[in-house]
């Protein structure tokens, strides 16, 4: 979990992710900086995230958080 926020603070180092609920609706991440996320996860987690899970898996990471 610490190597996800770190990506999170990477691409967005103004936000509090530990209480922040909104990255999308919020405004906070554009389409340009989930597709940024999603290629850093996939290369830190050793994992593929195909186009139609993009934003189901941020909402279930968000929603762990």
């Amino acid at each position: 979990m610490d190597e996800l926020l770190e990506i999170l603070k990477e691409a967005k180092p103004d936000v509090d992710f530990s209480s922040e609920k909104a990255l999308i609706d919020g405004g906070i991440f554009d389409s340009f900086d989930v597709v940024q996320l999603v290629m850093k996860l996939n290369d830190a987690f050793d994992i593929e995230i195909g186009a139609e899970e993009i934003l189901k898996s941020l909402k279930n990471l968000i929603e762990k958080f």
